[in-house]
């Protein structure tokens, strides 16, 4: 499952962020780790652009971003 298929408030933990070089150096600045939790805030309309909470912090991402990190959902 691939991050922008969550649904708002739902809770993931990252497992792979596809991509090399400035992408997923950008990502790993930000905080978006392999074994992190991330939950999803909300979606625009259309899906575009999408809302996490990680770390305490809020972030933005384009759907296409989304699309490149796999997640595995919460239990509860």
């Amino acid at each position: 499952m691939t991050l922008d298929e969550l649904t708002a408030g739902q809770v993931a933990t990252i497992n792979e962020i596809s991509g090399e070089g400035p992408f997923a150096q950008r990502l790993m600045a930000l905080g978006l780790l392999e074994g992190t939790d991330i939950s999803l805030t909300r979606k625009a309309i259309g899906g575009d652009p999408i809302e996490i909470e990680i770390m305490g912090y809020r972030l933005s991402l384009r759907r296409d971003e989304a699309r490149r990190i796999r997640v595995t959902p919460a239990t509860r």
